[in-house]
C-alpha cells in the first residue's frame, strides 16, 4: 500500500510550516480574531495590557501578516517608492551617493518592521515618465529633495497617493509630512569652524537647482557672510554633473580672490577641491582649508583626511518612513503638514585643522599657476 492511503499522523497544536496563523495566535492568547487583528494592527479600543498580551504571543509563536491577506482585507499593496525627482535626465544616478545608501538602508528596515517593503523608483522629471510608476501599486512614496513646485509630487499627491519628502518643501508643495536638517544653523556652524581655524575668505561650491537643501545652505552661506563682513565667493553648477563639478573647483581657486577655506555642498565636492588645489600648488590645510558634506567613508582616508558635515540620513530615513505609514493607516492625507527636524554632525578632520599656520594674516596670496601639462 502507498504511503497516500495511509497519511502520517500529524502531532497535535503543532503546525508543519513552521509558522503560526492569527488562529494559532488567538487559540494561544484565549482572545478572538478580531482582537489579535486590532492588537497587531494598532486598532480598535483595547486595553493596553491586551494589546501587549496578544504581541507578546504573536512574537513567541513567530507570528507574520500575511501580505496577500492584507491586500484582500485593506486595500493596500504594502508598497512604497523611494525616489529623487532633481535628476530627472539620469534616472539612478542618486543611487551611487553615500547618503542615499544610508537613507535607503534604513528606511527599507523601518518600512519592513511595519509590513510594507521598499522600491526604489527612477527619477521622474517629465509627465511621461509615470508611465512607469503605474505599472506600480504604491500606497505611498518618499521623495528626496523634491524641487520647488515639483510637478512629481504634485501628480502623485494628485492620485491620492500620500507623499513624506525628505528636505522641507518648498512653494505651495503638497506634501503630506517632511523631514530635514536645520541646514542654517549646521552651515554657520561649520563657517564658523573653518573661521576659527584662520580662515578670512570662505568660499562655497553649491548647485543650481531650486532644491530646498541647496537654497537653504546657499542662503546660510550668504547671510554668514554678511554678519562677518565678507564678501561672497562661490562657484554654482548642476549638481547631477560631476565633470560640471570638478571645472567648478577649479574655477573656484583659479580666482584673483581666491578662497583660503571652502565649503562644497554636495558628495563629490571634497575630493574636486583636493584635486584642484594639488593643481594649483596649494597644500591643505596650510594654503587651504576644506569641509564638504558627505557621508562617505572615503574621505576618512584621503590626503589629508577631509572634514564632512554629516547630515545623518539613516535617522531620515526611519522618520520619513514612520510619517509616511503613518499617515497611510491612519488616512492623514489633507491635514497641515507634519514636519520632523534632525540634528547634523561635523566630523572634524585635518582638512580644517592648519595646525601651525598663522591665523593672524588678513589677505591672500594669488594663486600658483598650474602646471603645464605634456602632451
Amino acid at each position: 500500500m502507498t504511503a497516500a492511503k495511509h497519511p502520517v499522523p500529524r502531532a497535535k497544536g503543532r503546525r508543519t510550516s513552521g509558522r503560526a496563523g492569527i488562529r494559532e495566535v488567538a487559540a494561544a492568547a484565549g482572545v478572538s480574531i478580531t482582537t489579535v487583528s486590532d492588537a497587531l494592527n494598532g486598532k480598535g479600543r483595547l486595553p493596553d495590557t491586551t494589546r501587549r498580551h496578544v504581541r507578546a504571543i504573536a512574537d513567541r509563536l513567530g507570528y507574520r501578516p500575511s501580505a496577500a491577506a492584507r491586500t484582500l482585507r485593506t486595500g493596500k499593496s504594502g508598497l512604497i517608492g523611494l525616489t529623487v525627482t532633481t535628476y530627472g535626465e539620469e534616472p539612478f544616478t542618486f543611487t551611487e551617493f553615500a547618503y542615499f545608501a544610508e537613507m535607503a538602508r534604513a528606511a527599507t528596515s523601518a518600512a519592513l518592521a511595519r509590513g510594507y517593503a521598499l522600491v526604489i523608483l527612477p527619477a521622474a522629471s517629465q509627465h511621461r515618465d509615470f508611465d512607469v510608476w503605474s505599472n506600480v501599486a504604491l500606497d505611498g512614496t518618499v521623495v528626496i529633495d523634491p524641487s520647488d513646485h515639483d510637478p512629481v509630487v504634485t501628480e502623485l499627491v494628485r492620485q491620492g497617493i500620500p507623499v513624506v519628502s525628505d528636505g522641507q518643501p518648498g512653494g505651495d508643495l503638497p506634501v503630506t509630512a517632511w523631514v530635514d536638517n536645520d541646514h542654517q544653523a549646521a552651515v554657520a556652524g561649520l563657517l564658523d569652524h573653518l573661521a576659527a581655524a584662520g580662515a578670512r575668505r570662505i568660499g562655497l561650491l553649491t548647485g543650481t537647482s531650486t532644491d530646498t537643501y541647496t537654497r537653504l545652505s546657499t542662503t546660510a552661506y550668504l547671510n554668514w557672510c554678511e554678519r562677518a563682513g565678507q564678501e561672497p565667493v562661490y562657484e554654482a553648477y548642476p549638481a547631477h554633473d560631476p565633470c560640471a563639478g570638478a571645472m567648478a573647483a577649479d574655477r573656484l581657486l583659479a580666482r584673483p580672490d581666491r578662497p583660503d577655506a571652502v565649503y562644497g555642498l554636495f558628495d563629490p565636492n571634497g575630493t574636486d577641491l583636493l584635486a584642484a588645489a594639488r593643481r594649483y600648488g596649494l597644500r591643505v590645510p596650510d594654503d587651504l582649508l576644506l569641509v564638504c558634506c558627505s557621508e562617505s567613508t572615503v574621505y576618512a582616508a584621503t590626503e589629508p583626511p577631509v572634514t564632512t558635515l554629516s547630515l545623518q540620513p539613516g535617522r531620515i530615513g526611519t522618520a520619513v518612513i514612520q510619517l509616511l505609514i503613518d499617515a497611510i493607516e491612519g488616512g492623514e492625507t489633507g491635514r497641515v503638514p507634519q514636519f520632523r527636524m534632525m540634528p547634523t554632525e561635523l566630523l572634524v578632520r585635518a582638512s580644517s585643522q592648519p595646525g601651525a599656520r598663522r591665523t593672524e594674516r588678513a589677505t591672500v596670496a594669488a594663486p600658483r599657476k598650474p602646471p603645464a601639462v605634456e602632451r
